[in-house]
């Protein structure tokens, strides 16, 4: 196969989270000469397949095979790659197909590497991310394999291939807020005290303020408010309590911390219950390392633009990789159709990307 072939076939195999489409124990066949390491856990299958080439250091491509479904309406089978007017469709096109295909045939190509080289692959990424990629980082960390940097394929261009690479990613930080009001009758307000009447108040001075001004690489952390309900739905009943979420991407400048005092500050004196999760932290990979660089090198080789560097979307596995102290970047397609109907990317997009990862193990050890 060339790296199209395999893009095709890759989009092909119909892979819904948790569902791997048979792809795993497929690219197992397509390295020959690679050590595989399977780490499934109930639906969830995991691959970790390297080669070492020699003494060295040793660089990893990681993504995820399974993807969000279809849904209705596409104009083509979204399970067949089907290519039309310049484009190829299918879903998974963008995220992240193009980018398996682009790394997996880039290392099958290669025929000598100063280091190992490997690869880490998921069909749980688009789900829980509870037994993928985590998983696997703590059997290497365990066995003393873990990367020394690592690509993660993820969609990141924005209006050209090669505009951007991702050197970072936001936090999310989910908030959950019970204010306590006391029922009473709607003719009697003295008696009750309105918890919609006491957040309308402060609502103005919360609802998508920043949270800090960000800086060169991060925007600013934004209170975002996703959900309010109080009430009976009748007109003559004030509610006992209301019940409001938020989220925050969050950058490297706010934590768990910052937004509980901010909450504080707004609603104080007020009867409230607030619970915060995390599932993801802010992580920022210096620009300054080899990897930064090196890419850099290898995008400007291939496409001639010198990419920016990013921390802008939502969240990726590199959230999993960076805490170990592994260099981590994310660069793929562009990014405009992901999780859409009718995803697609080029077909010249897919032998760009291969021939910036192919350059990339090319150059790694070079001066």
């Amino acid at each position: 196969m060339d790296v199209i072939q395999l893009f095709k076939y890759l989009i092909n195999s119909k892979s819904e989270t948790p569902d791997d489409g048979g792809i795993l124990n497929f690219v197992e066949d397509y390295l020959p000469g690679f050590e595989a390491i399977r780490i499934d856990i109930e639906d969830v299958k995991n691959l970790f397949i390297y080669k070492r080439f020699s003494e060295g250091e040793h660089l990893c491509f990681a993504g995820h095979v399974d993807v969000v479904p279809a849904g209705k309406g596409w104009d083509t089978n979204p399970y067949e790659a089907v290519e039309k007017e310049g484009f190829i469709y299918g879903r998974g096109a963008q995220d992240m197909k193009s980018g398996l295909a682009a790394f997996i045939q880039a290392v099958k190509d290669t025929k000598n590497f100063k280091g190992t080289l490997s690869l880490l692959l998921t069909s749980d990424e688009e789900g829980e991310a509870t037994n993928g990629t985590v998983k696997v980082l703590e059997y290497l960390k365990k066995n003393n394999m873990l990367p020394d940097a690592c690509v993660v394929a993820e969609p990141t261009c924005e209006k050209e291939f090669g505009d951007a690479i991702k050197v970072g990613r936001r936090g999310s930080i989910n908030g959950y807020l019970t204010l306590k009001g006391k029922q009473g009758h709607a003719a009697y307000p003295e008696k009750a005290i309105n918890p919609i009447h006491q957040i309308a108040k402060v609502l103005g001075d919360m609802a998508g303020v920043d949270l800090d001004e960000g800086d060169e690489f991060f925007a600013p952390s934004k209170f975002v408010i996703t959900d309010i309900r109080s009430g009976m739905q009748v007109t003559n009943v004030t509610p006992n309590e209301l019940k409001m979420m938020f989220n925050v991407r969050n950058n490297t400048k706010t934590t768990q911390k910052e937004v509980e005092e901010f909450v504080a500050r707004h609603l104080q004196g007020l009867d409230y219950e607030l619970r915060l999760t995390q599932g993801s932290y802010p992580f920022k990979t210096d620009t300054d390392t080899k990897l930064v660089k090196k890419i850099d090198t290898a995008i400007e080789m291939v496409t001639c633009k010198v990419p920016k560097h990013s921390t802008a979307g939502g969240t990726s596995d590199a959230r999993f990789i960076a805490p170990l102290g592994i260099d981590v970047v994310e660069f793929g397609v562009k990014n405009d159709t992901i999780h859409s109907i009718n995803e697609r990317t080029t077909q010249k997009e897919v032998q760009d990307l291969y021939s910036v990862f192919k350059t990339l193990i090319s150059e790694w050890n070079r001066q």
